[in-house]
Formats: C-alpha cells, structure tokens, sequence
C-alpha cells in the first residue's frame, strides 16, 4: 500500500508562507485524487484544496487566492503553497489520497500548522 509523508508545518506569524509537502512511498498516480485536510482539536476534517491526477484542482472557500495546491507525478509528490496565512488557519495538516470508493482513504501523520497573529 502507498503510504503518504506529510512535512512543512511550521510555527509562522500572520501574513507569513508555508509550504507543505506529500510524498508518496510509491506512484502518486495510485491515487484519483490528493487532498489536503486540517483538522483542530474537537472539530472534524475539513477539506482544504484537492488535486485529480490529470490537475484539475479544488479550493475551499476559506483559502481561495491564499493556497495553492499542485503536483509533480514524477517526483510523486503534491504540494500546498499556503500564503497570506491567517490565525484560523492553524490547524495539522493531512495528506490524503482517493483510490477507489472500495478502497479506504490513505492518510499521512500529518503536519503542525501554528499561525500566530
């Protein structure tokens, strides 16, 4: 199974840049989609930007023109440019990928994004 590495969180100050990386252990073509989640304590998963495997790329409304998500199949790695960050934007960042509606989602570790104001 394809498993997913998440790095790149960071403790910034509002109006700061992270930028957050997936590699996958294996293709990242396994995978229909790629997505980005965060997650605060108490709260669930919220879908933060997802890419398809042929690029088409999807926002929440909350990080339009701030993030942007993209990808590099040959180096099997997806990235998110957070910029602009704000302190509702702190948050651990998941790497997620879609296979299959038959087969569960694979999840990363996932990465500390702190954005202090």
């Amino acid at each position: 199974q394809v498993q997913l590495v998440e790095s790149g969180g960071d403790s910034v100050q509002s109006g700061g840049s992270l930028r957050l990386s997936c590699v996958a252990s294996g293709s990242i073509l396994t995978f229909k989609d790629v997505s980005w989640y965060r997650q605060v304590p108490g709260k669930e998963h919220e879908l933060v930007a997802s890419i398809r495997d042929r690029g088409t790329t999807k926002y929440a409304n909350s990080v339009k023109g701030r993030f942007t998500i993209s990808r590099d199949n040959a180096q099997n790695t997806v990235w998110l440019q957070m910029n602009g960050l704000k302190p509702e934007d702190t948050a651990k960042y998941y790497c997620s990928g879609f296979t299959s509606l038959l087969v569960a989602r694979s999840w990363g570790q996932g990465t500390q994004v702190t954005v202090s104001s």
